[in-house]
């Protein structure tokens, strides 16, 4: 059975980027799915899919993550960035209430390790998919911490250090 570790946090907050470091270690890693899925709308004049249909947006994306979630993969660590949950946190931003089948599955995942990037403005950057101001990464922090907190996770936060120094932190917790 693999070992299952999620990287969470807001956005801008360097999830990406150690997802990156820890694919150029030779690690097995899911990658982040949503700009495809942000940018499927925006051939037909939808600039922000989320924002257009925030419902069918993240029972679209929640579907995707949660089959990367059960894909079978031969390795002994696997690496998420995001996973479902993070969907639900988004929805709790917005105030809008989750469908209830999400929440159904989503208290069958299992992860055995859950970091988070926190907020970090010496790092973050907007950008066309990345539209949300820091001040927004912050309290979408919040409501990734709080979600994760209502399915029982314990979420260890990453340092505010260098991608390197942040990988070592994961990899050495995990060895532990």
């Amino acid at each position: 059975m693999s070992t299952k570790i999620l990287i969470t946090g807001g956005p801008g907050t360097g999830k990406t980027s150690v997802i990156k470091e820890l694919l150029n270690r030779g690690y097995f890693c899911f990658p982040e799915i949503v700009r495809k899925l942000k940018s499927s709308k925006r051939s037909v004049g939808v600039k922000n899919y989320f924002d257009y249909n925030p419902i069918e947006f993240t029972e679209k994306l929640f579907d995707l993550r949660i089959n990367q979630y059960k894909e079978e993969i031969n390795s002994d660590t696997i690496f998420y960035d995001r996973g479902p949950i993070d969907t639900i946190a988004y929805l709790k931003f917005k105030n809008i209430n989750c469908p209830n089948r999400l929440v159904i599955i989503a208290k069958k995942i299992e992860y055995d390790f859950c970091f988070i990037a926190q907020p970090w403005e010496k790092i973050y950057v907007n950008d066309e998919v990345r539209e949300e101001t820091f001040n927004q990464c912050r309290i979408i922090n919040q409501c990734i911490i709080s979600t994760y907190k209502q399915f029982n996770y314990e979420l260890i936060g990453l340092p505010f250090k260098s991608i390197n120094e942040r990988v070592e932190f994961i990899l050495n917790r995990i060895k532990k």
